[in-house]
C-alpha cells in the first residue's frame, strides 16, 4: 500500500456517518462477555456470534471497518467464506488487533506496558495476506495514587510509535490507542491532565518514528469523570473538554479520531460523540470505534441461541444507526426507543 493508499484507507474508515466496530476481544474478554449471558465460550460459538454481527443487513451503511482478533481473522463463515472476505464484500474494511496485551511495567507498581513488538513485522505481513488493511495497538494508562507516571506514559508512547511505523511500512493503517482508563473515583480534571500528558508523549513518539499523520487514526478515551467519582461531568462538559485536549495535541492532518467507549453505557457513548460533533469546528472527523457500546444489546438479545440471531442483528443495527447519526450531531434521546 502506497502512502496515498494509506491515506485513502484512513479516510474511508472515518467516512461521514460511519465508524468502526471493535470485535477484537481477546479470548479471556469474550469469555467474560459470554459468561454474562450464561454461554460457554467455544471457538464455534465465537465464530457464530461474530458472523452474526458481520452479516447484519444494512450495517455497512454505518460501519466502515471492523477490528478483528487473530482467531477471527483466520475463521470462515458457515458457508466457508473467510470472515475478512465476508466484510470486504459489503464494503467494510477488515482490520486486526496486533498487540499481545498489557502486563505489569517493571519498576512501576500499578502501571502497565503493552507487549507485542517482537516478531511484529512478520505478523503484519501475514495479516495483510489474510486480508487486513488496518491495525490497532492499545496502551493502558491508569489513574491512581501517584499515577500515571511520566515513565509509564513515555514507555507506552514509544511502543505506540514503533507499532505505527511498522504498520505503515507493511502497508497497513495504524489505529493508535492510548487509553486513559475511567476506572477509579478521579475527577474529570485528573482525566484531562492524564489525557493531555499521554497525547503529548504519543505524538512526540509518532513524530520521532516518522509516522505519517495522514495515514493513521487516533483512538483515544474521552475526557470523562472516573466511573466511581461522586461528581459526574455532564455530556456537554465531557464533549468540550475532550475536543479542547485533542485540539491542543493532534495534528490537523490526522484524518480522524475514533473514540473508544471505555466502559461507558451504550447511550452515554453515543450522547458524548453526538455532543462533540454538535460543537463543530474540529479539523478531523470525530467518529467511533466501539466494542461493548455497539455489541451489548446484540449480545443480550442473542443469548447463544441461533434462533435469536435476527433479534440480535436488529439490536446491533439499531445501535450502529444511532452512532451513525451522532457522527453529524443528529442523534436525539428519542431515537433510542424508535425501532429498538
Amino acid at each position: 500500500m502506497t502512502t496515498d493508499e494509506l491515506a485513502t484507507t484512513a479516510r474511508a474508515l472515518v467516512a461521514p456517518g460511519k465508524g468502526i466496530l471493535a470485535a477484537d476481544e481477546s479470548s479471556g474478554t469474550i469469555e467474560k462477555r459470554f459468561r454474562s449471558i450464561d454461554v460457554e465460550s467455544t471457538e464455534d460459538r465465537r465464530r457464530a456470534y461474530r458472523e452474526l454481527l458481520f452479516t447484519t443487513e444494512g450495517a455497512a451503511e454505518y460501519i466502515s471497518g471492523v477490528i478483528l482478533y487473530d482467531e477471527t481473522l483466520r475463521q470462515r463463515a458457515a458457508d466457508g467464506t473467510p470472515l475478512p472476505e465476508v466484510l470486504s464484500r459489503q464494503g467494510i474494511i477488515p482490520g486486526i488487533k496486533v498487540d499481545t496485551g498489557a502486563t505489569g511495567l517493571a519498576g512501576f507498581p500499578g502501571e502497565k506496558i503493552t507487549e507485542g513488538l517482537d516478531g511484529l513485522a512478520d505478523r503484519l505481513a501475514s495479516y495483510r495476506d489474510l486480508g487486513a488493511r488496518f491495525t490497532k495497538w492499545r496502551a493502558v494508562i491508569t489513574i491512581g495514587d501517584g499515577i500515571p507516571t511520566s515513565g509509564c506514559i513515555r514507555a507506552n508512547a514509544e511502543a505506540l510509535g514503533r507499532f505505527a511505523a511498522s504498520s505503515q511500512e507493511a502497508g497497513l493503517v495504524p489505529i493508535v490507542e492510548p487509553e486513559v482508563l475511567m476506572d477509579g473515583d478521579h475527577t474529570i480534571e485528573r482525566c484531562d491532565q492524564a489525557t493531555r500528558d499521554s497525547l503529548a508523549a504519543v505524538f512526540a513518539a509518532l513524530h520521532r518514528h516518522r509516522v505519517r499523520p495522514d495515514g493513521m487514526l487516533l483512538k483515544p478515551n474521552m475526557v470523562i469523570s472516573g466511573g466511581d467519582s461522586v461528581t459526574q461531568a455532564g455530556v456537554d462538559q465531557v464533549a468540550a473538554a475532550t475536543v479542547a485536549a485533542l485540539l491542543d495535541y493532534v495534528p490537523a492532518s490526522v484524518p480522524g479520531i475514533v473514540f473508544l467507549s471505555g466502559g461507558q453505557s451504550d447511550e452515554a457513548a453515543t450522547a458524548h460523540l453526538n455532543a462533540m460533533n454538535r460543537l463543530g469546528g474540529a479539523p478531523w472527523q470525530l467518529s467511533f470505534s466501539y466494542g461493548r457500546a455497539l455489541q451489548a444489546p446484540a449480545l443480550k438479545a442473542w443469548k447463544g441461541d441461533p434462533a435469536n440471531a435476527p433479534a440480535a442483528q436488529r439490536a446491533f443495527h439499531h445501535r450502529a444507526r444511532l452512532n451513525g447519526a451522532a457522527r453529524s450531531g443528529g442523534y436525539t434521546q428519542s431515537m433510542e426507543a424508535a425501532d429498538a
